[in-house]
């Protein structure tokens, strides 16, 4: 499979799912930002060097991005929140809108309620859709099971996994190491901005020293 994405030691194809793992201050983040361009450093996606490329250049090129605490656009309605974060033309924009509705049906039974008003889990999936407006060819999560129930994060996850089966490359920056590698078909451990640990996502589980890889930091 060719690669989508390309970043140090990190590739990711199209259909699939790669869990970055890491505690705290490991550099999940530094390198989702990397690939946005909000950090410099040497990226190619879909085999384009990037580096000289700006965020919205990269969005138009097919990257979509869940960040940490979903930061929706609490004043606005959900219906807002996805016409905010399209660039596609407006009849397209209608159809991708209803496409997302009927993806996320608790969205499309509250298309007028204000972001703020929505549970976490409501929020979540409206950080989910409006990643998904644009038609990515890779998407980007950053601990999106964060201050959410498990049968809600769950949900997320088969989610994920039926977006990668339709041909979507994700890579899916978690601290909750079982959860993320359940759904993963590969994993990397980072500590202090650095691969330390890679293979396939079941091997990663079963490693009985990948808690002691997170812990590094």
């Amino acid at each position: 499979m060719s690669a989508v994405l390309e970043i140090g030691g990190l590739t990711v194809a199209a259909g699939e799912i790669v869990a970055v793992l890491g505690g705290n201050g490991a550099g999940k983040t530094s390198l989702l930002e990397t690939v946005l361009g909000f950090r410099p450093g040497p990226v190619r996606l879909l085999g384009r060097d990037v580096a000289g490329l700006g965020v919205e250049q990269r969005v138009l090129m097919g990257v979509g991005y869940v960040p940490e605490r979903r930061r929706v656009f609490a004043s606005l309605t959900v219906q807002e929140n996805l016409e905010a974060s399209s660039s596609l033309a407006a009849r397209e924009r209608r159809q991708r809108m209803a496409e997302m509705m009927a993806l996320f049906p608790m969205l499309g039974e509250r298309p007028q309620a204000r972001a703020w008003l929505l549970s976490g889990g409501q929020q979540q999936m409206l950080a989910l859709a409006r990643a998904l407006m644009n038609r990515p060819r890779l998407l980007l999560l950053d601990e999106p099971s964060l201050g959410l129930a498990p049968v809600v994060v769950g949900d997320l996850l088969a989610r994920l996994s039926a977006m990668a089966a339709e041909g979507l490359a994700i890579v899916l920056a978690e601290q909750r190491a079982s959860q993320a590698l359940r759904v993963a078909r590969r994993g990397v451990v980072l500590s202090r901005g650095r691969i330390v640990r890679s293979g396939p996502a079941a091997e990663l589980a079963a490693d009985p020293t990948l808690a002691d890889l997170m812990a590094g930091g």
